[in-house]
C-alpha cells in the first residue's frame, strides 16, 4: 500500500528522466573534480530514480554524512539571526511548525507527510536541475521537485544548483501556506499551455517572488523567497542600499530581465500572499484556450547536470 509520503502520479513515476553520470557537471563547479562527490552525487540521484521505480511510491532516506550534516549547521547558523530580524512572519512560523532545526537534515519523506497534512502540497525527489517547463509545470500538480544532495564542502556558503538546503531552508516553508501554495499552482497549470514568450514571462514571475520575493509585513518590507532565505549574502543584499525594491506590479515583473550569477539590483515587493494569487490567476487566464483543464506535464523533465 504506498505511503502518503510519496505517491505523486503514475505518470511521473514511470518517466525515465534522463540521469548521466556526474562527471558532467561544469568545469567550474566546486565539486568537479572530486571523485568522491561525484560519486555521492551519482548514489543520491540513483535514490530519485529508485523512487519513481519504486511501486510502493516511498521517499527514499538519505543516511547523511557527519560532513553532510556540518555543511547544514554551518548554513543553518549563518542564516538564523539574519532571518530573525528580515524573514516573514510566515516563514519563520512555518520553519518551526515543520521541525526544521540545526540539529539534522530533515528527510524529504517527513516534510512530504507534513506538507500534505497542512496545504495538500507534495515534494518528489529529483535528480538536479530540470527544464523550465517540466519544472513549473510539476507544481500545476502541487508538487515540488527537490533534490536531495548537499553543496560541495569547500564552498559551504555556495551552490551553482538548488541542492537540499536550498530546497528546505528555501523554499519548502512557504508551501504551508494556502495562498502560496495555490499561487505556485497556478504558475505550473500556465506553464503546461503557455507559448514560449509567456514560459519566459513566467520563469521571471517565478524568480521575482518564488525565489527572491519580497513582502510588506506590518509595516516593515520582509523577505519570501527562497534565493534569499537560504543565502547569508543575498539577505543581507537584499536590503542594503544596492538594491532598488520597487512596488510589486505584476507587467513590470514578467518583462524584467535578471542575471540569475549576480547579486539582484532589483526587488519587487508584494503586498499579500492572496494579492499574489490574485493577480497571477488574471494572469495566467489569458493563457487558456478553452477554459480549465486537467494538468497533465509536458514532456519528460531532464537532468541537466
Amino acid at each position: 500500500m504506498p505511503t502518503a509520503s510519496a505517491t505523486v502520479t503514475e505518470e511521473f513515476l514511470t518517466d525515465d528522466i534522463g540521469f548521466e553520470e556526474i562527471s558532467m557537471l561544469p568545469i567550474d563547479h566546486p565539486g568537479a573534480h572530486d571523485p568522491d562527490y561525484r560519486a555521492r552525487r551519482n548514489f543520491i540521484a540513483g535514490l530519485a530514480k529508485r523512487y519513481r521505480k519504486d511501486p510502493r511510491h516511498v521517499i527514499p532516506n538519505v543516511d547523511y554524512t557527519p560532513q553532510e550534516t556540518a555543511i547544514w549547521r554551518h548554513v543553518y547558523d549563518q542564516l538564523e539571526e539574519t532571518q530573525q530580524r528580515r524573514a516573514c512572519s510566515l516563514y519563520l512560523e512555518s520553519k518551526g511548525r515543520l521541525g526544521i532545526s540545526r540539529d539534522r537534515i530533515p528527510q524529504l519523506g517527513e516534510l512530504d507527510q507534513k506538507l500534505r497534512a497542512i496545504s495538500n502540497f507534495r515534494v518528489a525527489p529529483i535528480e538536479g536541475l530540470v527544464e523550465t517547463r517540466a519544472f513549473l509545470s510539476w507544481l500545476g500538480k502541487r508538487t515540488m521537485l527537490c533534490t536531495q544532495y548537499l553543496r560541495h564542502h569547500s564552498r559551504p556558503d555556495y551552490t551553482p544548483e538548488p541542492d537540499i538546503v536550498h530546497e528546505i531552508i528555501g523554499h519548502i516553508p512557504n508551501f504551508t501556506n494556502p495562498d502560496f501554495a495555490d499561487f505556485s499552482q497556478t504558475i505550473g497549470r500556465g506553464a503546461v499551455i503557455a507559448s514560449d514568450k509567456q514560459l519566459e514571462q513566467l520563469g521571471r514571475l517565478y524568480w521575482f517572488t518564488v525565489e527572491f520575493g519580497l513582502v510588506e509585513e506590518g509595516g516593515e518590507v520582509k523577505a519570501f523567497g527562497a534565493g534569499l532565505l537560504s543565502s547569508y549574502s543575498e539577505l543581507e543584499h537584499a536590503f542594503s542600499d544596492e538594491v532598488e525594491r520597487r512596488k510589486f506590479n505584476l507587467e513590470e515583473v514578467v518583462n524584467t530581465a535578471y542575471n540569475y550569477s549576480d547579486m539582484q539590483p532589483i526587488l519587487f515587493v508584494i503586498p499579500s500572499y492572496a494579492y499574489l494569487k490574485e493577480v497571477t490567476n488574471k494572469f495566467i487566464s489569458r493563457f487558456w484556450k478553452n477554459g480549465d483543464q486537467e494538468v497533465a506535464p509536458i514532456g519528460v523533465p531532464q537532468g541537466v547536470w
